[in-house]
């Protein structure tokens, strides 16, 4: 975790409201729309990352796509920074304002088109992941990225982070499936990026806009790619006694020609919170680890896939290995697994995590060195983790209001951080970088890059009003900004 300071606004950037701005908003969207007052407020000042909090100026809450944009050009009339938000389960600190103003896109909920014929969508930003799922299934059709939050988490706000989620090892992230975006740019200028029909020529716009973290515009609808339900699905359950033995089970099955259509892995004590939750999903308590494969494709040749994951996993030592009996049992099993995190706020006030990525090769090592560290510095890891794709996510509770206790955190997070990286990793998967890993971004990209990044903004936003401080280090694009020699 990093220092959590917030990187100074442009100066062509006003950090605070004109007068009359909040009447003008209210004449968008409606007085009860705009809200002004610090209890009301309260709510976002924070997202799914409890570390960081930050207090908005206000929030407006607009209804409908033409309201989005009224808003937008209105915050571009006076030069006004502000900081695009969805259901604010983020965990990079990512949807934060300090001082700016929240345009909440979390009324924006319609499903604008389904076309089965074509498998594909249109929807508004705000419509949540499982809700467009529930919504094609008729269909026999389905989105496929599933963050562990799709129950709450926003479209849009997936395509902010380019979330991906367990079963993107087979199928892929956000990016994988978002077509086209239509976008309101920081300036008011609304663009389309993409196409339903196919590539267009030129650059890849979308796929800058994708994964930019608010950073670029709003996105006003998106239109997705459908995925057809597998005719099966394979879920097992194996455990061990052993972390090591059970990231070496995920290294066998992939080295096999195997491709899951996920690959999850928890630790003993991210076991045993889940197991003592709301959230129980009758893993063994008594395992070290438990891994989590699921098979999905076609009815031919998927029962000989499972056999042989099964084999392959007490080769590595599992204990056991049991399949999911019915669809109620398969549902039970992945709960435990996407509310880990939630589980995990039973065990102390507060949370920490990271997503760091590293080869898969690497992951017994690299969790040996986690495991260390924590003893090191006399703090309790968890792990539950994407191991089919090495994105590892250590979890570390405690109490923040203990400022011994936080030093230490935060000490063990940053060599955790550094040890992901040195083993040829990266510094998030999915979570993206916001607040929270500003601190980190020198480790893995280099001066150039940092101020290509700058530039790619720029094109976007060159005020940086668009939730500005985010992401790049401010430290980058103001030498980026001073520096004639980068801007060549």
């Amino acid at each position: 975790m990093s220092d959590g300071t917030t990187a100074t606004l442009p100066n062509a950037v006003r950090p605070s409201l004109p007068d009359g701005l909040a009447r003008r908003l209210a004449d968008i969207v409606g007085e009860r729309f705009v809200l002004r007052r610090t209890s009301e407020l309260r709510v976002y000042d924070s997202d799914g990352l409890p570390g960081y909090h930050r207090q908005p100026s206000l929030a407006v809450l607009p209804g409908t796509r033409d309201e989005t944009v009224a808003v937008v050009r209105a915050l571009a009339a006076e030069r006004v920074p502000f900081v695009p938000r969805g259901a604010g389960t983020g965990l990079s600190g990512g949807s934060l304002a300090d001082g700016c103003v929240i345009v909440g896109l979390n009324r924006l909920t319609r499903i604008l088109a389904v076309e089965p014929e074509d498998r594909l969508a249109v929807v508004e930003p705000g419509v949540v992941n499982t809700t467009l799922t529930r919504a094609t299934a008729p269909h026999g059709l389905h989105y496929a990225p599933d963050p562990s939050s799709q129950t709450a988490c926003t479209v849009g706000g997936n395509v902010a982070e380019n979330a991906g989620g367990p079963h993107c090892l087979k199928h892929g992230v956000t990016l994988n499936h978002v077509l086209a975006c239509t976008v309101v740019l920081p300036d008011g200028e609304i663009v389309t990026l993409g196409s339903a029909d196919g590539e267009r020529a030129g650059y890849d716009l979308l796929g800058a806009f994708v994964g930019s973290e608010g950073c670029f515009g709003v996105a006003l609808d998106v239109t997705v790619r459908l995925s057809r339900d597998p005719q099966a699905v394979r879920t097992m359950l194996a455990d061990f006694t052993s972390l090591e033995a059970a990231a070496h089970a995920t290294s066998a099955i992939i080295a096999a020609g195997i491709t899951p259509a996920a690959l999850e892995v928890m630790d003993g004590p991210a076991i045993r919170a889940v197991e003592a939750s709301i959230f129980a999903a009758g893993y063994p308590q008594d395992a070290a680890a438990v891994l989590l494969c699921e098979l999905d494709g076609l009815a031919d040749g998927i029962d000989d896939d499972a056999a042989r994951v099964t084999a392959l996993c007490r080769e590595a030592g599992a204990r056991s290995v049991r399949a999911a009996s019915d669809p109620a049992d398969r549902a039970r099993l992945w709960q435990g697994r996407k509310k880990a995190f939630g589980a995990m706020g039973r065990l102390a006030p507060h949370l920490v995590l990271q997503d760091a990525v590293v080869p898969r090769t690497r992951l017994a090592d690299v969790l040996a060195r986690i495991e260390a560290i924590g003893t090191a510095h006399r703090v309790a890891v968890a792990n539950f983790f994407h191991a089919g794709d090495g994105n590892l996510h250590p979890t570390i509770p405690y109490d923040a209001l203990d400022a011994d206790q936080a030093a230490r955190v935060h000490a063990a997070m940053s060599e955790i951080m550094h040890v992901c990286v040195d083993a040829g990793g990266t510094i998030t998967g999915e979570h993206g970088v916001g607040l929270d890993k500003q601190g980190y971004m020198d480790l893995v990209f280099d001066d150039a890059t940092l101020a290509a990044m700058c530039r790619l903004r720029d094109v976007f936003d060159p005020e940086r009003r668009a939730n500005p401080g985010k992401v790049v280090p401010a430290r980058s694009c103001r030498e980026w900004l001073a520096a004639p020699q980068l801007r060549r």
